[in-house]
Order: C-alpha cells, then sequence, then structure tokens
C-alpha cells in the first residue's frame, strides 16, 4: 500500500505538510479568486486559519488514513496547492485547490486523476465523491474529466455545489 502522502504523477507529487508550508498556502488561500469559490462571503485565510488547517488535515490523516496535502511540482519543488481526500458526511471525498498562479496548466486534473487511481488501488472503498461550487466551471470539468458523474446539488459552506461520484466499477 502507497501511503497518500507518496502520490506521485509525471510533473507532481503529494507532500506531508511541512511547518514552512504554513505561508504558502496562507498565500494561495489569501487570493480572492481562490477564496470566491470556498467561502460564501469571499473571505480569505489569515495565517492562524491556514495553520488551522493544516493541523485538521494532519488530524484526519491520523485518524481516517486519508486528508489534504501539499502538491509540489517535482522539477523544482514549487508549492503548487493542496489536494487528498477528506471524509465529508461519511463518505470519502476528493478535494484539490491550487495556487491562482498555477491555474490553467493541467495541474488539477493530473493531480485528480492521480488522487483517483491512489484510491482504488489503495482504498478498500467502492466509491467516494466529489463536489464543486456550481459556478466553478474548471472544478466541475477536472471531476467530470476524471470520469465522475453528477447526483445531485447541494449546499455546502452556503454555497451551491454539484456533488459526483465515482465508483469501482465505473473504472472497470
Amino acid at each position: 500500500m502507497i501511503p497518500l502522502h507518496a502520490l506521485e504523477t509525471e510533473r507532481l507529487r503529494l507532500v506531508p505538510w511541512r511547518d514552512e508550508l504554513v505561508d504558502a498556502l496562507w498565500a494561495m488561500h489569501a487570493n480572492p479568486l481562490v477564496a470566491r469559490y470556498l467561502d460564501a462571503q469571499g473571505r480569505v485565510y489569515d495565517r492562524a486559519k491556514a495553520a488551522e488547517r493544516i493541523a485538521g488535515w494532519r488530524l484526519e490523516y491520523a485518524e481516517h488514513g486519508m486528508g489534504k496535502f501539499a502538491i509540489e511540482r517535482q522539477s523544482d519543488g514549487a508549492f503548487i496547492g493542496r489536494a487528498g481526500f477528506s471524509p465529508f458526511e461519511g463518505e470519502s471525498e476528493i478535494g484539490y485547490s491550487l495556487a491562482h498562479e498555477h491555474w490553467g496548466q493541467g495541474y488539477a486534473s493530473e493531480i485528480a486523476v492521480g488522487l483517483r487511481d491512489w484510491f482504488f488501488a489503495n482504498r478498500p472503498d467502492d466509491k467516494f465523491i466529489g463536489f464543486a461550487h456550481m459556478d466553478n466551471t474548471a472544478s466541475r470539468r477536472v471531476l467530470q474529466k476524471i470520469g465522475m458523474t453528477e447526483t445531485h446539488q447541494g449546499v455546502v459552506a452556503d454555497m451551491p455545489h454539484q456533488f459526483y461520484i465515482l465508483r469501482r466499477e465505473q473504472l472497470a
């Protein structure tokens, strides 16, 4: 079994959170373009919120064997964003967010494919879910690109989201 934080793709790798990555996560989530689909009021992170989220993802990993990790570019170690799986209402949920300067380079699709493949190779679960803000067409396209199908619309963090599912048998 490969631990989630050891996942590598052609250009990217997931790595455990290090103390120096707090500022990188803070900078990413301090950008209003990143925050607009993550907070109903468009609130950006402060440094304390970034540190709190990292602590939460570490705890998720300790308790559930999954969480969100930092994404680094393999060629130079640059911080690209965060990605992984988290528990959400009894389901495993795929999630990713990239720093604005790395949008449009195929990184979200690349890490999502890697996460999908890791999940079904290393977890016994038959399915995982994902969701994206209704207006976040780029993120919704990534979920569709990895084979997920729409299920329903719901509210997450006081915002409308489209939910998706991917079942193991869909890949067979």
